[in-house]
Order: structure tokens, then sequence, then C-alpha cells
């Protein structure tokens, strides 16, 4: 069963924000997210790509959904896995409004579990326990403490 997570992108005062399935957890999306994704157009490309599948520590090349495309080393993907390049399936990327169209989508369209936001070139994030937001850099310090 995947961690579900939400990534978005605020675009003056629109989010745009898509799915992604597999492990949305601080450790793995925040990480990568933190480190490779870690300015407004890095993250709006590839917010722009639609739904993910799997993050990866690059945007990649078209593959088959199914392939493996792990980076053994470094324990991330190599390449992100997106449903529509790489599935064919229909191409998402949700525009949300205000705060309210934001948590609808992310608590009950996605069932996410984390949320991942940036903002004027700084991730946030916040948890669906929790939806209260915090800067990334800071939750990734106190959960590796």
């Amino acid at each position: 069963m995947g961690t579900r997570s939400v990534i978005g992108v605020m675009e003056g005062n629109v989010c745009k924000a898509v799915y992604c399935h597999w492990d949305g957890y601080f450790a793995h999306n925040g990480e990568i997210l933190s480190r490779f994704y870690n300015d407004t157009t890095k993250a709006s490309q590839l917010v722009a790509m639609g739904q993910i599948s799997e993050l990866g520590v690059e945007i990649g090349q078209q593959h088959d959904f199914d392939a493996d495309v792990g980076d053994h080393e470094s324990g991330f993907n190599a390449q992100c896995t997106f449903y529509t390049r790489d599935r064919g399936d229909d191409y998402r990327v949700e525009t949300l409004n205000n705060w309210e169209d934001f948590t609808e989508y992310f608590l009950n369209s996605c069932g996410g579990e984390y949320a991942y936001i940036m903002k004027d070139g700084v991730w946030y994030t916040c948890t669906d326990r929790d939806l209260t937001l915090r800067v990334l850099a800071a939750e990734l310090e106190l959960a590796t403490a």
C-alpha cells in the first residue's frame, strides 16, 4: 500500500497540485523534493508532468510504467514514474484556488497523508493529522534528530 501525498506549487494565489502514490513520507518524498526540486522552476516542471506514481531524483524520460527505475546506490528512484507519460492515463493537474480547495483535494480526493507545497522557492509541508504548514527543511531536521 502506498503512502499517498500531494505535491503542489503556488503560482500567485493559486496552487497547481498533483497526486503522488508511493513513499510520501518525509524521509523519501520530502527528502527528494528538498534536495532535487529545490527551486520553483524545477518544482513547476515536476508538477506540470501530472500525477505521479513514484517520485525520482529527476523527471527523466518515458519508460515502461512497471520498470525498475531505482538508483540502488542512493536508495531513491533515478527518475519519476508518471501516470500519463509512462502508462498513458488521462492528464491531471489540479488548480486549487484556496486552502479549503487544497484540503478537500488532499484529504478527500487523494486520501493523502503528506502534502508538500512550494511557495516563493521554499517547500512547506503538512500531514493529514495536522494541517498546519511548516517549513519542510525544519521538519526534515526533526525527523532525523
